[in-house]
């Protein structure tokens, strides 16, 4: 996967994988117009192969504050802005977030 990586060498925000979006709209309820106007951003899940750590957050309510997310960590400086945060399996698809704010 081609994305922008940050100083700390962790890709930058992208659009949520779809294993993360089926499980916020399917079993968390979020809105499904909305999810895809939302930004993820990941980090390898230590001891897990082809697993990741998973933070989701609106860019505009990011921007409106004018905090720039990087990646991952970034959103750890600003839990408020983590509306879901989780984990996903790229190999098996499957997800398991909870909803934060």
């Amino acid at each position: 996967m081609f994305w922008k990586k940050s100083k700390s060498g962790l890709p930058g925000p992208k659009d949520p994988p779809n294993p993360v979006g089926r499980e916020i709209v399917t079993v968390l309820g979020g809105n499904p117009d909305k999810i895809w106007y939302f930004k993820a951003v990941m980090r390898p899940k230590e001891g897990e192969k082809n697993t990741f750590e998973v933070r989701v957050f609106d860019p505009a309510q990011a921007g409106s504050q004018k905090i720039t997310v990087q990646d991952y960590n970034s959103l750890t400086e600003h839990p408020e802005l983590i509306l879901y945060e989780g984990w996903f399996n790229e190999k098996s698809a499957e997800a398991k977030m909870e909803k934060k704010h």
